[in-house]
């Protein structure tokens, strides 16, 4: 497997998982745009300011990025961005936060993918979105307890529509050579609460958590021409966490 010259764009890539699969594109021989809200454009080092919530951020930064490698090949919607009362109780979501949580999380992956689609048609390109295990089952509310740990009812119906969406677009694209599909990772280990993760871990049947490397992998397969043939997926990465 390699993705030798392709340009992919990571969106939230200076995030946890970002991170991780800017540093595996690279391993592959792929140039990684780290596409962050909190980056400086400097594609000396393929760094981009990118707002997932700005139009005109997201098309100014596929014309810079167009115009400095000739191409884009590939996209990982990533980012995530989400209001300050992010995990609120479901009875105390108002309308307009689960309103702004759809907002910043499924729209702006509709409006990235529709604005780099004139350049992944020109480059018979791949698209993969970032979702959840929660987009896939339902929570498992036991792993909270004795924690101050609370779920997000806005991610299950973002993740869960996520996943949808990239079949559709699978379906809709299919003849045109770009390819459209998921990686739902589960839980992923970032130093939460001892009793959340000895829950996690005593269900899990690997026994632990997700690292980021454990995700970025299979980022990379679906972003390379070995996955050529491969559209319409849901990649679930959970150490069989949705197999039982």
């Amino acid at each position: 497997m390699n993705l030798n010259d392709k340009v992919i764009v990571v969106t939230g890539g200076s995030g946890l998982l970002g991170k991780a699969m800017i540093s595996y594109i690279k391993s592959l021989g792929g140039i990684a745009i780290e596409a962050d809200i909190h980056k400086e454009t400097d594609l000396a080092n393929n760094y981009i300011h990118f707002d997932v919530c700005s139009e005109s951020s997201i098309q100014n930064a596929y014309d810079i990025i167009k115009n400095k490698f000739g191409k884009i090949d590939g996209i990982v919607n990533n980012a995530y961005p989400r209001t300050k009362d992010w995990g609120a109780k479901f009875e105390d979501i108002s309308v307009q936060s689960w309103k702004d949580n759809i907002d910043l999380q499924l729209n702006s992956v509709f409006v990235c993918i529709q604005k780099i689609m004139p350049y992944l048609l020109e480059s018979k390109g791949s698209v993969v979105n970032i979702a959840s295990i929660y987009g896939v089952v339902g929570n498992d509310l036991t792993m909270y307890e004795g924690t101050k740990i609370n779920t997000a009812a806005p991610y299950a119906a973002i993740k869960g529509g996520l996943i949808n969406f990239t079949r559709y677009l699978a379906s809709y694209y299919g003849k045109s050579g770009v390819r459209f599909n998921c990686v739902s990772p589960g839980g992923i280990f970032d130093h939460q609460d001892p009793k959340f993760v000895s829950n996690y871990n005593s269900k899990c049947p690997m026994g632990r958590m997700g690292l980021p490397e454990d995700i970025a992998p299979s980022v990379a397969f679906l972003l390379s021409n070995d996955a050529g043939y491969i559209t319409g997926q849901n990649i679930i990465v959970d150490g069989g966490w949705t197999a039982i």
